[in-house]
């Protein structure tokens, strides 16, 4: 019985995890457009070692940060890609309440992650690429 409210209690208190939906090619923009708050784009493909890597890392260090995680597979959604001009995997791109707002540029470290973002999203809104 004690150890249940222990976990309560730490539930409560720690941000919830972030769990990644994917996005395609019929259903990207009008997704981004209903989301509220902040969210993250992640543009990945299956063989990006790399993206493996973010996709494990950005639900802890974007917790209490963001209210949504995007996954894109530029492998299915090429029009997505092709739209965007990804050619480097990982690309991460933040929006706010549906609109681009900025590229995420750092070190896959949660602490990098969890330093960047919140300066990224004070600064102005970048122009969409």
């Amino acid at each position: 019985m004690e150890g249940n409210r222990h976990e309560e209690r730490r539930d409560s208190i720690s941000p919830p995890r972030l769990a990644f939906s994917r996005l395609g090619e019929g259903d990207f923009h009008a997704r981004l457009a209903a989301t509220h708050g902040v969210a993250a784009v992640l543009f990945s493909a299956p063989h990006c070692g790399a993206c493996r890597a973010w996709k494990r890392l950005l639900p802890e260090a974007l917790a209490g940060i963001a209210d949504a995680l995007y996954e894109v597979d530029v492998s299915e959604a090429t029009g997505v890609a092709r739209y965007y001009g990804i050619f480097h995997l990982p690309t991460i791109y933040l929006y706010r309440v549906g609109r681009f707002h900025a590229e995420l540029q750092c070190t896959a470290k949660v602490e990098s992650v969890r330093e960047a973002v919140p300066s990224l999203l004070r600064a102005a809104a970048q122009e969409e690429p």
